[in-house]
């Protein structure tokens, strides 16, 4: 180099040390300056270019228009290229002139004038590409920028130290260049308008990411605009930024299906090349057993092909900061060997501090990029596979649905797609880890020699540890999350049976059930917390440990090795780094098995059969018919034995073709083979045009009632309102509380079954097809609406005339009206023909009509009195109809409450009287006094159903106070002392070892190396035993608080009266007890012990710095005040966000399930693609609340890491400052402090973001603990006589009732008495108040005036349970709980095993228990779906039996019931209840015609009470009821 510079006045050396190192004025030599420092941006550049190119030719995005500010840098280039060609030319003229100029006179101009050329070439270059801020030419012209401030200085100390400008043109062009250099760096700093024909952004609302600047990128400084909302309000999802165009599932999922599909391509061939190399060598083969194993396509690979590249830049980046991450260290050792040389000039120390600084600056900007980089591609990860997931539910056959429920495939999705996205940042650790662990380790070699074995050895060890307390860990969670299971299921059964359970007084039973359940989940809980202690015990001890073992062995081998301040500390610094790859790598990998795990469940699924789309031929066909099958033979799945065998059916277009047969003859199977749902063994099958399919089962989307019928058509006004018409739709839209615009709920929740099968009939007809496929359409609905729909829609006049229909049915009444009848038994078809004609022929069809004619009988009877009813009052046709079937709302998922929310609306505008939710009500119509309770009721609190309180804003700071005083304030306090106390000893361990290496340099000898090991290792142990002791007093405390909260939860629920269920959707309630108790049970502990941990170490570097260089306490205001802004920022915004982003995460899986289940629906209609997008859309709405989410916390690092990194600087300044007092121990001590305090105020503000997130679930457990409760259970004062009732008698006095204050009285003024051992039956229109009168003497509405005695006690003067457990209810509808046969009859075991045997017999349930191997220990399942409904209604009567009590209340039920269980309950109640008082509301009639007296209420008044005799010879409102019964 020196030959470069050349000799003479004007040469120079290359490097001096006198001049740049030991002098208080340093300087660079000339030569330097001018060679290689000149050079350093150019070699940068030249090195950059070719990746950059590439770069730019992938990614193009439409070139910018020639703007001012492109004119202005382009000008600026080329100035700065002639100011080196200039430089040249001199150095020529030189030249010629006879002064020869060095060879670096001409070397570094051309070198930098080319660059120069190509900077203004490239600024041209990215305008065309549409690159609107260039990140490579902003650190080209930072650099150069950087590298001329020192020959800046120089050239103008050599002018004042010379006296005169030495070379006055190389002086001039210097500055000329600088200047032009410092504008293109101001001007690169500027952005670009955005490229034309860039495709036009439409968004209402981009992400500001895509047109920042490269600072802006670098810094995350677009993120601040939301920050800034967010603090100013909560955020709303219209605030939420559109994805960018790579981020959305239509670019993602599209590129992961590519690579699938090659990948399942590449299995075929090699399947095919290895079967027809088999076929030759098979034999040889099968002898060595050699066969080549088929190749699976692999979906790892399909992964890596799809995000792979992503994935490459990412590792770049780790790369660079792991080796930053070296640097600081070093750096502190110079800095401690600085300050320990007094000599030394004192601007090293200022360099050392700038150096620190600026690396750590740049560890944080590169360390966020990476970040961002990977939780971006985890976030595509995630929509990739989901995509991929969704689109191949709707393709599946349905032998492989049958394997798996769709919880399993919900799963799929929403399990083992987050924990492949969970993993994806942590994969670098993989290679980054060990790379990190080799590094340190050599680094401490270097200081410390193979002493640092010991240290690494004890690391080493602590991992199997880890690892064992790990795995302990998940066994305890899986155990812990089936208590979990069982007692929310459990809950949701109370919940669902709460009136069941107030009525038998049965509470204290299940009460008890509950908290066993929660009993063993706590211990669990507990032996959980426990061993989390242990892990953060090893967590926070191991670097000390460690350094302690290290540094004991050190010394202690060889007597000359002395502890100095150096050594000491750059140790400890390497060690911390070496903490994080230790604990990262059995975590990840105990998280790769999983993932692994999760990838082959996804793999399998997606590698499994679909249905053949060839299957049914849809273009050809003979002429004149719309659907034939030719010897078609059809099977559900490969490995099961045929359903349909040899059919032969051809339907004339435009035919009604009616199929019927005895159960499970394959009617349904057959439409299903139409559709192509099931799999062709032979034959063939055309269908030619569109296909609209009603199921049996109706399917109905979360939707409004509106989108349901129309399906993804276009509305056309004329065609719907005829479509509901036909339907009988109308009258339903009335009653529903939005009309068609009503939301309908999952699974078709808030309607009755008969609604379900009319919106999924409309939604067929709507569609407007050629062939409508009807499977048993008619048998959900009520006969009258059958024959409406048969009229209206199906049949020859309907609205489907002239199409084909293919009708499957039970209801032969309609079997005449059909063009011909195929009738099918034992999956073949036996007859076809007309209806006449079949009639004749004597065969199965005549003996099919035999076996199902006597219910038509019936049917009749049944259509004629809906007939005279109907006349009566309209609205009775189908609100009976609406609530017949309907199906038991008190759903499980806690999903539904939003549904439960408009169902309980729309039962509020039909019973106001109360029958409760979701039951079966009886025919009935509105009366007056209804309506105008219900305008009452909406004028008094404007809906039945209050809208859930989402809470925004922050948390009010009761709720800590509530949470602490759950905790115990003596806890509390001990806790946060005991943390104070560990932070004080941490301190004076460091304290010592800073005392401790400063010896060694006073006197050069060490002493007392003993003394000072055991006091270092006291402090040390005594901080270990104070972090164990508060884990565990943490542990104690927040279990106590989880025990605490729930029973508290539990018992004022279990106390809460009857309206209060009916006001309040379960799913809500349940959620209290799910995810709220989870979240205090599970994640409040972990987020307060971070929080504290980093919180004191952040404190104790405070303290530690301040006391070493006191000047640091004027930088912590100003730096404390920026840190509380950032927070509050960031805390409010992310708050938000993760509100926002579970909010919308649900209905993703809900879609998904709702899809599976109907997917034969959509596919008939031909909508896969439909929902394909639905899905995708509902994908990338989740991802846009977890886009700003991720860059959230990337914005906060960025600021909060900035602020560590000051403190490191100002650390190490003061330092260098105030040197002359500081011993190189405190030094060590206070900078090694400050380089660990980055992470600790990062996690600080992210616990207590966590916190403030977590917290509400104490909130909202808190506000439904403190809910209005019902009267005692037991007033130990005033409990009735052993024995009570004797008699029975039950009189009302002047007794008036409402079922919420603000609303009108049901009973007004009763006053009636009934004789003990009477029997009455209770008689009305519906909304007279029957109900209740029952609910009434029950106390589950208490009186608003007058009073009820039994035997001449006042009801309301005694406990509720003394008085519900003497009274006995055999409620309308049937409700058993999931346990055993015994447990449902008598909870409380209080009766003997004759008397419950004895009561199965009276109740004709005997023969059936006896049948069943477990008898009495028969286990119900939820609800007691494994019995049917007479059953169920037979085990009431049999509690009813075991209970013995006076009197007895028959609340008749209506649909639920056949006649046959009915007789038997009524022959029973005869014989066995003879001398008690039985009070029956009724229904039927003739069941009460032999009664004693009977009861007629009206409006809330008694009308006529006498015998049924009287009451006909009376002509008064009874005769009319029993005149349309055809009783009298």
């Amino acid at each position: 180099m020196d030959a470069l510079c050349g000799s003479g006045e004007l040469g120079s050396k290359f490097w001096d040390a006198n001049l740049s190192l030991h002098t208080d004025t340093p300087d660079l030599t000339p030569c330097f300056q001018n060679s290689l420092l000149a050079w350093v941006p150019c070699i940068y550049l030249w090195a950059a270019l070719p990746c950059y190119l590439i770069y730019l030719r992938h990614h193009h995005h439409g070139y910018i228009v020639l703007s001012h500010l492109s004119r202005l840098k382009t000008v600026v280039g080329v100035l700065l290229w002639c100011v080196s060609w200039a430089d040249l030319f001199y150095s020529f003229h030189g030249l010629v002139h006879g002064w020869a100029p060095a060879p670096v006179f001409f070397v570094t101009p051309l070198v930098v004038g080319v660059t120069m050329l190509l900077a203004t070439l490239l600024i041209q270059y990215e305008r065309l590409q549409g690159v609107q801020s260039s990140g490579v030419l902003i650190i080209f012209w930072f650099l150069c920028v950087v590298c001329a401030i020192i020959p800046f200085r120089s050239k103008i100390l050599s002018a004042t130290v010379e006296g005169k400008i030495l070379d006055p043109f190389r002086f001039t062009t210097f500055y000329i260049y600088f200047a032009l250099v410092f504008c293109a760096l101001i001007l690169s700093c500027f952005r670009e308008k955005p490229p034309l024909f860039s495709s036009k952004n439409v968004d209402p609302n981009p992400c500001p990411e895509t047109d920042a600047g490269f600072l802006s990128r670098l810094s995350f400084w677009w993120f601040t605009k939301l920050a800034i909302l967010g603090y100013r309000r909560p955020l709303e999802d219209q605030d939420l930024w559109s994805l960018n165009k790579e981020n959305r599932s239509e670019v993602v999922v599209q590129r992961l299906l590519e690579a699938w599909k090659k990948q399942q391509k590449q299995a075929a061939q090699h399947k095919a090349a290895a079967a027809s190399g088999k076929t030759v060598a098979s034999e040889d083969e099968e002898l060595l057993g050699g066969r080549p194993r088929p190749r699976k396509p692999s979906f790892l690979q399909a992964l890596m092909v799809t995000f792979g590249p992503g994935f490459t830049i990412s590792t770049c980046f780790m790369l660079i900061q792991d080796l930053l991450s070296f640097v600081n260290p070093q750096l502190l050792s110079i800095l401690i060997r600085f300050i320990s040389n007094p000599t030394a000039p004192t601007w090293w120390g200022f360099l050392v501090a700038g150096l620190m600084f600026v690396c750590s600056v740049m560890q944080t900007l590169i360390l966020h990029q990476y970040y961002h980089c990977i939780f971006v591609m985890g976030l595509r990860l995630r929509t990739g596979i989901i995509g991929v997931i969704y689109r191949k539910a709707l393709v599946i056959t349905n032998s492989v649905k049958r394997e798996s429920t769709v919880g399993e495939l919900v799963n799929l999705m929403s399990v083992d797609a987050q924990r492949i996205t969970d993993i994806a940042p942590f994969l670098n650790m993989l290679w980054s880890g060990p790379l990190q662990i080799v590094l340190a380790i050599y680094f401490l070699w270097q200081k410390l020699g193979p002493s640092i074995l010991a240290g690494v050895a004890l690391m080493v060890l602590l991992i199997p540890i880890n690892g064992v307390v790990a795995m302990k860990m998940r066994t305890l969670q899986v155990e812990q999350m089936k208590f979990k299971d069982s007692r929310i299921k459990l809950m949701s059964e109370i919940l669902g049976g709460i009136k069941v359970l107030k009525l038998y007084a049965w509470e204290p039973s299940f009460l008890e059930q509950v908290e066993g359940i929660r009993h063993s989940e706590l211990r669990l809980l507990r032996q959980a917390a426990y061993l989390h202690a242990i892990s953060i015990f090893t967590w926070i001890c191991t670097p000390f440990l460690v350094t302690l073992i290290t540094l004991g062995v050190y010394v202690s081998v060889r007597p000359n090795n002395v502890l100095d301040a150096e050594k000491a500390f750059v140790s400890v610094s390497l060690f911390n780094i070496l903490k994080n790859p230790l604990s990262m790598l059995p975590q990840l990998i105990s998280g790769l098995t999983q993932t692994s795990v999760s990838l082959k469940r996804i793999q399998h699924f997606l590698t499994q059969d679909e249905l053949d789309p060839q299957c049914v031929e849809r273009n050809t066909i003979t002429p004149g018919y719309a659907v034939t099958i030719d010897n078609g033979t059809f099977t559900w799945a490969q490995d099961l034995p045929p359903t349909l065998h040899s059919i032969d059916i051809q339907v004339p277009k435009g035919a009604l073709v009616a199929m019927v047969g005895p159960v499970g003859c394959g009617k349904s199977s057959l439409v299903s083979a139409l559709l192509g749902e099931m799999e062709k063994l032979e034959g063939k099958v055309h269908v030619k045009g569109s296909v609209a399919y009603v199921p049996q089962q109706a399917w109905i989307q979360n939707c409004t009632l509106q989108d349901n019928v129309l399906f993804g058509q276009a509305l056309d006004p004329k065609r719907y309102q005829r479509t509901l018409e036909a339907c009988a739709l109308l009258a339903d839209l009335e009653v529903l509380p939005g009309g068609d615009k009503t939301e309908i709920g999952e699974k078709g929740i808030n309607l009755s079954g008969g609604q379900r099968q009319r919106v999924s009939l409309a939604r067929a007809v709507y569609s407007n097809a050629d062939i409508y496929l009807l499977d048993d359409p008619l048998s959900a609905v009520d006969s009258h609406v059958a024959k409406h729909i048969f009229d209206k829609v199906i049949g020859p006049e309907g609205v489907l005339a002239g199409k084909t229909r293919v009708l499957v049915t039970h209801g032969i009444s309609f079997l005449p009206q059909t063009d011909f009848v195929v009738v099918l038994a034992d999956g073949q078809v036996s007859e076809v023909g007309t209806y006449p004609a079949l009639l004749q022929r004597n065969g199965s069809f005549a003996n099919f009509l035999h076996n199902y004619a006597p219910d038509e009988g019936e049917e009749r009877l049944e259509e004629n009195t809906a007939a005279l009813e109907e006349v009566d009052d309209e609205e009775v046709l189908l609100i009976e109809d609406t609530l017949s079937s309907h199906t038991d709302l008190m759903d499980n998922e806690p999903v539904l409450y939003e549904v439960q929310k408009q169902f309980m609306r729309q039962l509020s505008t039909m019973s106001s009287e109360g029958e409760g939710q979701g039951r079966p009500v009886p025919r009935r119509r509105l009366g007056p006094a209804e309506k105008l309770a219900q305008a009452a009721e909406a004028k008094a609190n404007g809906t039945l159903i209050e809208e859930e309180k989402m809470e925004t804003g922050k948390v009010k700071l009761s709720v800590f106070w509530d949470y602490a005083r759950a905790v115990g304030l003596c806890t509390t306090l001990v806790i946060c002392l005991l943390y104070a106390g560990q932070s004080a000893a941490a301190i004076g361990a460091n304290m010592w070892l800073s005392a401790w290496t400063n010896e060694a340099t006073e006197d050069g000898r060490r002493n007392s190396t003993t003394q000072r090991l055991g006091v270092y290792a006291t402090l040390g142990i005594l901080q270990g035993f104070l972090v164990v002791l508060s884990s565990i007093m943490m542990v104690v405390g927040c279990v106590r608080a989880a025990c605490l909260l729930h029973q508290t939860l539990l018992h004022n629920k279990m106390r809460s009266p009857q309206s209060f269920f009916d006001t309040t959707p379960s799913g809500r309630i349940l959620n209290r007890f799910s995810k709220d108790i989870c979240v205090i049970d599970e994640a409040l502990a972990p987020t307060i012990l971070m929080l504290l941990s980093s919180f004191y170490t952040s404190i104790s570097t405070l303290v530690v710095i301040v006391a070493s260089t006191p000047l640091f306490a004027v930088v912590t205001l100003p730096l404390a005040a920026f840190y509380i802004l950032v927070q509050r920022f960031y805390v409010a915004t992310s708050r938000q966000l993760k509100r926002l982003e579970s909010v919308s995460r649900s209905p993703v899986y809900s879609h998904f399930s709702e899809t599976v289940t109907g997917s034969s629906v959509i596919r008939a209609y031909g909508r896969s693609q439909a929902f394909e997008a639905i899905s995708d859309a509902k994908v990338d709405t989740n991802q846009r609340s977890c886009y700003p989410s991720i860059s959230s916390n990337r914005w906060l690092g960025v600021r909060v890491e900035f602020m560590g990194n000051l403190v490191v600087f100002f650390a190490a300044l003061f330092a260098v400052i105030g040197r002359s007092s500081l011993s190189p121990g405190m030094v060590g001590l206070s900078v090694s402090y400050a380089l660990q305090v980055t992470f600790s105020l990062n996690w600080m503000i992210r616990m207590l973001s966590d916190l403030e997130t977590n917290i509400v679930a104490v909130e909202r457990v808190k506000e439904y603990s403190k809910t209005e409760t019902e009267a005692p259970w037991v007033v130990e004062g005033s409990r009735p006589p052993a024995g009570w009732p004797t008699k029975g008698e039950v009189e009302f006095r002047n007794y008036s009732v409402r079922y919420r204050p603000g609303l009108d009285l049901v009973l007004k003024d009763l006053s009636l008495r009934v004789r003990g051992g009477e029997k009455v039956g209770i008689v009305g229109r519906t909304g007279a108040g029957k109900s209740s009168m029952t609910l009434s003497l029950f106390r589950l509405l208490e009186a608003a005036g007058g009073e009820i005695r039994i035997d001449g006690l006042n009801v309301a003067d005694i406990g509720l349970h003394d008085l519900r457990s003497q009274l006995t209810i055999i409620p309308q509808d049937p409700i058993l709980f999931s346990g055993t046969l015994r447990m449902n009859l008598d909870p409380f075991s209080n009766s003997s095993e004759e008397d419950i045997w004895r009561a199965l017999e009276l109740s004709h349930l005997k023969s059936f228990v006896s049948s069943q191997p477990a008898g009495l220990d028969f286990q119900c399942s939820e609800g007691g779906e494994n019995l049917s409904v007479g059953q169920r209604q037979l085990v009431c009567l049999a509690r009813a039996l075991l209970r013995k009590s006076r009197i007895l209340v028959l609340d008749e039920a209506t649909a639920a019931i056949d006649l046959e269980t009915d007789d038997l309950i009524q022959a029973t109640i005869r014989t066995q209840f003879e001398s008690c008082t039985v009070l029956t509301i009724a229904h039927r009639l003739n069941t009460i015609m032999d009664y004693t007296r009977v009861l007629v209420l009206d409006k809330g008044t008694v009308a006529e009470f006498d015998s049924p005799t009287n009451l006909i010879a009376a002509r008064g409102i009874f005769y009319g009821m029993a005149r349309d019964a055809g009783l009298a």
